[in-house]
């Protein structure tokens, strides 16, 4: 190695000795490039925001009525199951950070990118949901990019839960032309 050359990883000894340091911030190392507390803030948001989703996805399942509701039930189930496991991961990662997820219902709706709506119908159900994934799809891109490289970690997490909802906002889009026979939403 030349004198001018960098090496590619800090000396082991100096990364031990740092760890040990700071062994009571958990999984933030000295090296994290975010606010901690403002990625917990925005984290918590994400939180509420899959919540609703779960809530409103559920109702509708359990809702849902006509012909043709069994198939669009069972999509409404699978997707309130994925929205769940979404929660649980931003949980996590706010609990990685040392914060507490803020699972407390009262407040909720308020702290959701999202809304919880109030859809009679079949497709007014497809219509709020598809709704409620293209926000959810603007918010994740909006936080990815925020995120970038100061937390590759929460990035990257984002970038999964991105990559469902987008195939969540087609899954309603498929179903809103089956029923109703046009591919965009009016007005």
């Amino acid at each position: 190695m030349t004198a001018t050359s960098q090496p590619f990883v800090s000396d082991v000894t100096e990364l031990r000795r740092r760890a040990r340091e700071q062994i009571e911030r958990g999984a933030v190392t000295q090296n994290y490039g975010g606010d901690v507390a403002q990625t917990i803030e925005l984290l918590q948001t994400a939180l509420a925001t899959e919540i609703v989703c779960v809530l409103r996805y559920t109702m509708h399942n359990v809702a849902a009525v006509g012909i043709d509701s069994e198939s669009v039930k069972q999509e409404f189930a699978e997707h309130a199951n994925d929205e769940r496991e979404h929660a649980e991961k931003i949980a996590e990662r706010i609990n990685q950070l040392g914060g507490t997820p803020n699972f407390d219902p009262e407040g909720l709706s308020t702290r959701s990118a999202t809304e919880y709506g109030d859809a009679e119908t079949l497709v007014d159900m497809i219509k709020e949901n598809l709704i409620a994934e293209r926000i959810a799809v603007e918010h994740y891109r909006e936080l990815i990019r925020f995120f970038g490289d100061k937390d590759p970690t929460t990035r990257v997490m984002l970038e999964g839960i991105l990559a469902q909802e987008e195939e969540h906002a087609n899954d309603m889009h498929d179903l809103l032309v089956a029923h109703e026979g046009k591919p965009f939403l009016s007005g």
